[in-house]
């Protein structure tokens, strides 16, 4: 697995099929069997498909409650006015022609006993294996900030009506307001990113409202790709952005929602738009069926992603524990292929060949600035961990032909994953 990044970007940019790099193909099981994927963003949707493609035999319902996906990579975009939110709107149908059935409703219940799956317009479906990818919930650690206070200070964490209430805020805003982000801690989906989202937001300013400023309010003294964002940030953004650690009374602790305040330990602030994500955990459905433990995040066999709560279960995606994996969409398309092998196996009776996994997250400064951190993975009896020596952080100090190297690259990576999931 010796490459250097500049060949593992390239390849990552351009072909999303690469999320089970290291993967040998999976032989199609056979007989029947009846696999229910709850859930349709990045895991739920490649784990339909390719619990198909393996076993074309099967019987595979995917159960999703929203007629229409919406990405959360490249959501950023849509605040930063390079993109409108149909950009980032995906439907089933691509899905279903692959013979998947395909029920838009809401899940109401699990039972792992009966092997049952109930939803909100009254149906039971059977399954043999059940595959859950509810993404993530909101924890309450910021005092105030509850349902009402999200569409007043939108958290646009889940992309959809958030993004386009948050894009409307900023449209509207006076010129010379300020933009507050509270960025959440850590364990964090990503992408969206708060600091791209920082990036994304300052160019919509810079570009519409030159008198405005952006600061980023952070629970945290560091982030991921930091120098990366600081230099872009210098480069193109000098004056609009503002970071604000934790140790500089950064964390924002509670909120005012209908007075438009945003409270830390020593100040109050009241900006002109307020960007507040909470901290994370997982799905609320995941927690209903009981598949969290005490850290509120699902416990799983890292090899296969079946739980290791309820058997013939597994959790994909941002819900669940993957050793040194992210929270991101990507992660969540490879861990949906090496659930779905693992499915196969167990069906068709057969071993797993031992599972490698792939995740890049790119971060758009501007329009033609694009950074990234790469990453192999691979299972240890420890749990998953990086292969040394492939992926690595975008150059620090790089040309802007890179920058817009990486830009492209990222734009190619969207497009193909998204076929690779809708398509």
């Amino acid at each position: 697995m010796a490459f250097n990044r500049r060949e593992f970007v390239k390849l990552t940019g351009a072909t999303a099929g690469l999320a089970t790099l290291g993967l040998p193909l999976v032989s199609r099981a056979k007989g029947s069997v009846s696999i229910v994927v709850i859930g349709g963003g990045y895991g739920g949707a490649t784990a339909a498909k390719y619990c198909r493609a393996y076993m074309p035999d099967a019987k595979v319902t995917l159960i999703e409650k929203n007629k229409y996906y919406y990405s959360c990579p490249f959501s950023n975009e849509v605040l930063g006015g390079e993109s409108k939110i149909e950009d980032v709107r995906f439907g089933y149908d691509g899905i279903a022609s692959h013979g998947i059935d395909v029920v838009i409703d809401e899940v109401t219940g699990v039972d792992p006993a009966a092997k049952s799956v109930a939803t909100k317009g009254g149906k039971n479906v059977s399954y043999d294996y059940l595959v859950v990818s509810p993404g993530v919930s909101f924890k309450n650690n910021i005092e105030g900030y509850d349902e009402a206070a999200m569409e007043k200070m939108p958290h646009a964490w889940k992309a959809g009506p958030q993004t386009t209430l948050l894009r409307k805020q900023l449209e509207e805003m006076e010129d010379g307001g300020v933009v507050m982000l509270v960025a959440p801690p850590n364990p964090f989906r990503c992408p969206p990113g708060p600091y791209e989202r920082a990036s994304q937001i300052a160019h919509y300013l810079k570009h519409h409202k030159p008198k405005s400023k952006l600061i980023i309010m952070d629970s945290k003294d560091k982030f991921s790709k930091q120098g990366l964002f600081m230099e872009g940030w210098k480069a193109n953004y000098d004056g609009i952005i503002e970071w604000r650690k934790a140790a500089d009374d950064g964390k924002v602790v509670g909120v005012d929602a209908n007075e438009g305040i945003l409270r830390t330990e020593f100040e109050e602030h009241k900006p002109a738009v307020a960007n507040v994500i909470p901290a994370q955990t997982a799905g609320a459905l995941a927690s209903a069926i009981g598949l969290t433990n005490e850290s509120g995040w699902c416990p799983v066999d890292q090899r296969t992603f079946e739980s290791s709560i309820i058997k013939d279960v597994y959790v994909i995606g941002d819900s669940c524990i993957a050793g040194k994996m992210p929270k991101s969409g990507y992660a969540a398309n490879s861990q949906g292929k090496v659930a779905a092998a693992a499915i196969a196996a167990k069906v068709g009776g057969y071993d797993m060949p031992d599972p490698s996994y792939v995740n890049t997250c790119y971060s758009l400064i501007t329009p033609d600035w694009g950074i990234s951190v790469a990453a192999v993975y691979q299972y240890t009896p420890e749990g998953i961990v990086g292969v040394k020596g492939a992926g690595g952080l975008s150059p620090m100090g790089a040309p802007e032909s890179t920058r817009k190297a990486e830009a492209m690259y990222a734009r190619s990576w969207f497009r193909n994953i998204t076929t690779d999931l809708f398509g």
